[in-house]
């Protein structure tokens, strides 16, 4: 199940870390390391960063640069008004792939 883990995720892993942000602000080691603890266990720190500098890019995200106690700032990254948005889309199509998904395993009624 690994691998296909692995595969599914990459298409929702943004609207994923979108909906950690909404709970709450976090920088990506704090992220990463939430998604690790659910059971995410494959997820590379790199894959993290890259989708957070992608969200950042496409404005859905605030960020503001935090004082570390090691090393330079940290990016601490909140939802904005276009990032929640966005996340709503995202969670209107999770509805509809997966009521489809759950039709199709019963039989397709």
């Amino acid at each position: 199940m690994g691998k296909q883990v692995t595969e599914m995720l990459k298409g929702t892993l943004e609207g994923i870390v979108l909906a950690i942000l909404s709970a709450r602000p976090a920088y990506g080691y704090e992220i990463t390391a939430w998604l690790r603890d659910q059971g995410f266990s494959d997820i590379a720190e790199g894959t993290i960063y890259a989708l957070l500098v992608r969200i950042e890019q496409r404005g859905l995200v605030d960020v503001e640069k935090v004082p570390s106690e090691k090393g330079p700032p940290r990016k601490v990254y909140s939802l904005n008004a276009q990032g929640r948005e966005y996340l709503e889309e995202f969670w209107k199509t999770w509805s509809f792939l997966a009521d489809r998904l759950e039709q199709l395993r019963e039989g397709g009624k």
